[in-house]
């Protein structure tokens, strides 16, 4: 079951946030609070400290935006965008963990998650690997069958999220681009990052008005557009989500959490 049915008139706009750690700290994520509606939390493997995880849930509770589980591979040097050769079950447990840890952290300030969403290597791998992404979906679901699952749009993620009997948002990215075959492209090659607003936001308009999106290579593919990330770390990100809010506004477009 989708979390939404129109997503040419809705939108959730999703932040991957809570990334700080220690004495380093990682984007704006207060004033980038005031304008999305869904904060993806780090929950302490890829980046993000109990402190962090703390201070970020409870912000984003004063502000009405929904809090979700950001789990991913347990690499802090790496921020977690390396790959790592886990198992199923491995998986599965990790992604147990980190829901958990986040779920109390909710819970102890009134309030509850509301979805999970896969952090770097962990979402692209499992985007592609279908025995990966089930163990996702069901550590989801074995934890709280209410959370509504985020999946790159077309991949793996869905197929699981609704063998799993998971609700599912199908996600697309505003300062990501795209390969033919629907993934991203991958961070180390030329043009990964979009860093131009205006570019960003005519990705944004074609992905959720028109459900297409022009790869690198100048193919247009089919996607379905539920929920829409930034990335909380991106430098520009607050000029990104103020400009991208302004051009949703423009075109009528409700932005509102699955």
């Amino acid at each position: 079951m989708n979390a939404r049915t129109n997503a040419t008139a809705t939108i959730d706009l999703n932040c991957d946030m809570g990334e700080s750690f220690g004495a380093w700290k990682m984007g704006d994520d207060i004033a980038i609070l005031d304008h999305v509606t869904s904060a993806n939390i780090a929950c302490g493997f890829h980046a993000g400290d109990p402190r962090t995880m703390q201070k970020t849930v409870a912000a984003a509770f004063e502000r009405g935006v929904k809090v979700g589980a950001h789990p991913g591979f347990q690499d802090l040097a790496g921020f977690g965008r390396r790959p790592m050769q886990i198992t199923s079950d491995e998986a599965y447990a990790i992604v147990v963990y980190q829901i958990g840890a986040l779920a109390a952290f909710a819970s102890a300030l009134g309030g509850r998650l509301a979805h999970v969403k896969a952090h770097g290597a962990l979402y692209n791998v499992a985007a592609r690997d279908a025995a990966l992404a089930d163990a996702l979906a069901r550590a989801v679901r074995d934890v709280d069958p209410s959370l509504v699952f985020y999946g790159l749009a077309g991949s793996e993620h869905i197929g699981a999220a609704e063998r799993a009997g998971l609700r599912v948002a199908s996600e697309v990215f505003a300062d990501r681009s795209y390969q033919d075959d629907g993934s991203l492209t991958p961070r180390n090659l030329p043009g990964a990052m979009i860093e131009d607003a205006e570019q960003s936001v005519a990705q944004v308009r074609r992905m959720v008005l028109e459900r297409r999106v022009r790869a690198q290579s100048g193919k247009d593919i089919a996607v379905r557009a539920d929920t829409l990330c930034i990335h909380g770390d991106q430098p520009g990100a607050l000029a990104f989500v103020k400009r991208i809010r302004e051009a949703l506004a423009a075109d009528s477009v409700t932005v509102a959490a699955p």
